[in-house]
């Protein structure tokens, strides 16, 4: 209840900030437009002093410059509020007056006609110049290039950026988060400095819309006062004085603005104030401020004999510069010593109990290089190895549906400078060999040394393929291979490693992020599945890991845990069970992934004796999902099936087997360890719509058969 009440209280006051804002805005149009008295004047004139200085002074304590992101707009909008005030001055100061000329305008433009101008139109015009000046030539104009310098350099620093938190995030060093706020700030800063840019114009068109100002009302005033039939002194006095003043009421502020503007932008991120920065940098080095203290000094010395007038003043700054050398001096060896003391009692300390706890931790999926494969990694080498990382894991998300979490890659100095290994939760699952100095050519069926290289296999799918020179590019393409970067051919093997054992990626954690994330869909389904239906996040993990296991994505996470849903009580929260009835669910998606180019599903088939004797096997081993078989047989039927896929594979089909819903998973784990890429589909599993094509039947060999071959 109270954080309710707590973000309604927040929520009336945004609402309250825009709408108050809202209103300022209209209240600086009717100032243009309405008649303005003087008193209400000088109200205005001091509050556009007052936010002027306010900017300012929170310009100075800013430690980065995207924590005053509204500046721009701030910037504009004190802009248009000081033209307005010139226009409401400018009514009152021609305006008639039958009162005391000096007063029509307001206490505020006189007090900085007559005292800040010495009373002088001629002093007060000077001076009005020198600030126009010094605003528009020196700050307006520096603060606008560096603005325009630094958004050009942000804008080109990107892409930059972007790959290192792409690597830091691949790497492992930050979490999703981290690299999802540190985009968004480079994409902060380059708005920011952009609209710096642009805002900078304003104050510059504000300057100039000042001078031409202030010349139309001396002009005006003149008019105005001779029909009044004041004596041509008085009116130069008056108006001239007037408008001067009005002329620096303004343009004071506009001086402040600017100069906020230019500490914004020069002003680089630390974590400290510009003041704690200008001390500690100014004064912290005492050696050149006994060099200054010594030029002064002599200066000093010198004045003695041409101007006895510059005594004085040196020598108070020489003595005090020198005094605060020796300060600083003073306070950077007591720094010192109490360091070497504190270092000191800390060698003396007895030493602290090694923490053990972070070597219990072991990466998911972790990369070990030799060191001859570092350039393929580091970027300043030319190395793209973290990129492709980065799109392989968007990627398998896409393909896979699960998200593959940062992949660390680390040098190891006990492997051969070009081995690699892949490594899924601290154990080996594959390796292989690359030369960062060549290029892997691979054509199917090869002529014998048709073009010069080293032979070898291509890690991933075991291939014949050469690694060549890369001057042989071309002479190899032409030659029909297929030529890939160092760095494409582990990223290759990478993929189907991750593809392989993508199961083994999943766990209890990975799995409660997907429900969390589908729930924010679909939170009728999540509440049946974990509240009504009572399914634990293990039975979950387990039918998904079955189903990754055979390579099938588990994307549409809607199918798969409807099915679970439906299906848990009735499979007594069997997971293998659970997932023979997602399959059912996932046909389309299964037969989509296996159709030929002209809508057909090429498939294989087995006899039917085969199946029965299978099934029977099953009905021996009983309800714990064991296959009673005899191992000569077994033997039989695998080495037909394994026949088989290989003819299909060297036809260009898939490896694919359509049996009985009974006995798909069985058939699956049978053949599995001989031929892991088997693929297994049951008739439950073929999409209504599609045709099914044979192109083979497994068969077993009878003696005679075997004899003749």
């Amino acid at each position: 209840m109270v954080d309710s009440r707590a973000g309604q209280k927040t929520n009336i006051s945004q609402r309250a900030a825009n709408i108050a804002v809202a209103l300022a805005f209209v209240g600086v149009l009717s100032i243009m437009l309405a008649y303005v008295p003087p008193s209400l004047m000088s109200i205005l004139l001091a509050t556009n002093i007052t936010i002027s200085l306010l900017v300012l002074m929170i310009s100075l304590y800013l430690m980065d410059p995207l924590e005053f992101t509204t500046f721009p707009t701030i910037l504009l909008l004190l802009t248009i509020f000081r033209l307005s005030l010139n226009v409401a001055a400018t009514k009152l100061i021609l305006t008639p007056s039958r009162g005391v000329v000096s007063e029509k305008a307001g206490a505020v433009i006189d007090f900085f006609g007559r005292v800040v101008a010495g009373n002088n139109a001629v002093i007060g015009f000077v001076v009005f110049l020198i600030l126009i000046i010094i605003q528009f030539v020196v700050i307006t104009k520096g603060s606008g290039r560096i603005a325009e310098v630094a958004a050009r350099f942000t804008l080109d620093a990107m892409p930059g950026k972007q790959m290192a938190i792409d690597a830091d995030l691949n790497a492992g060093l930050i979490t999703e988060t981290e690299a999802r706020e540190r985009r968004s700030k480079i994409a902060q800063e380059a708005d920011f400095y952009g609209a710096m840019d642009g805002a900078s114009k304003f104050v510059r068109g504000d300057a100039v819309a000042g001078i031409i100002i202030t010349i139309i009302n001396i002009i005006g005033g003149i008019t105005v006062g001779f029909m009044e039939g004041l004596d041509i002194l008085t009116v130069l006095r008056t108006y001239t004085i007037l408008t001067i003043g009005d002329g620096l009421v303004s343009q004071i502020p506009a001086l402040l603005t600017s100069t906020a503007a230019g500490i914004v932008v020069t002003r680089a991120s630390e974590e400290r104030a510009l003041g704690e920065s200008l001390s500690q940098q100014l004064f912290d080095k005492p050696e050149a401020m006994y060099v200054a203290a010594s030029a002064l000094f002599v200066i000093a010395t010198l004045g003695a004999f041409l101007s006895p007038g510059i005594i004085l003043p040196f020598s108070i700054l020489a003595v005090s510069v020198g005094l605060g050398a020796w300060q600083v001096q003073r306070a950077k060896q007591k720094q010192a010593a109490a360091e070497e003391a504190a270092k000191a009692e800390e060698e003396k300390a007895p030493p602290e109990p090694e923490k053990v706890e972070s070597l219990l931790e072991v990466d998911p999926m972790e990369i070990e290089i030799g060191f001859g494969l570092i350039s393929i990694v580091d970027s300043e080498q030319g190395g793209d190895l973290l990129d492709r990382v980065a799109v392989i894991r968007r990627q398998t998300a896409l393909e896979l549906g699960i998200i593959v979490p940062p992949i660390r890659i680390r040098d190891n100095m006990q492997l051969s400078p070009r081995q690699y290994n892949i490594l899924i939760r601290g154990v080996k699952v594959a390796e292989g060999e690359i030369r960062p100095d060549r290029l892997l050519a691979m054509k199917p069926g090869a002529e014998e040394d048709d073009v010069p290289g080293i032979k070898t296999f291509e890690p991933a799918f075991r291939t014949q393929a050469k690694w060549i020179e890369k001057d042989e590019r071309s002479r190899a393409e032409m030659a029909g291979y297929s030529v890939v970067e160092p760095a494409a051919v582990l990223a290759t093997h990478l993929t189907e490693v991750i593809r392989s054992h993508a199961y083994e990626l999943l766990g209890r954690q990975e799995v409660q992020k997907l429900i969390d994330n589908l729930k924010e869909r679909n939170p009728v389904l999540v509440h049946e599945l974990l509240e009504v239906t009572n399914v634990k996040i293990g039975v979950a993990q387990k039918v998904l890991q079955n189903l990754l296991r055979e390579r099938l994505p588990i994307r549409n996470l809607e199918l798969i845990f409807e099915a679970v849903a439906d299906y848990a009580e009735l499979a007594q929260m069997n997971p293998d069970t659970i997932t023979e009835y997602c399959r059912m669910n996932l046909a389309r998606i299964i037969t989509n992934l296996y159709i030929d180019p002209t809508g057909h599903l090429p498939v294989i088939t087995l006899d039917p004796n085969i199946e029965t004797r299978i099934l029977e096997g099953m009905q021996r081993g009983g309800a714990a999902g064991i296959m009673a078989i005899d191992p000569n047989y077994a033997e039989q039927v695998i080495s037909a099936i394994e026949r088989e896929a290989t003819g299909a594979v060297t036809s260009g089909y898939h490896p694919l087997f359509l049996t009985t819903p009974q006995i798909r998973a069985h058939l699956r784990r049978l053949c599995e360890r001989r031929f892991p890429q088997l693929i297994v589909l049951s008739y439950n599993e073929v999409a209504p719509e599609v045709p099914v094509t044979r192109i083979a039947t497994v068969r077993l060999q009878s003696a005679s058969e075997k004899v003749s071959r």
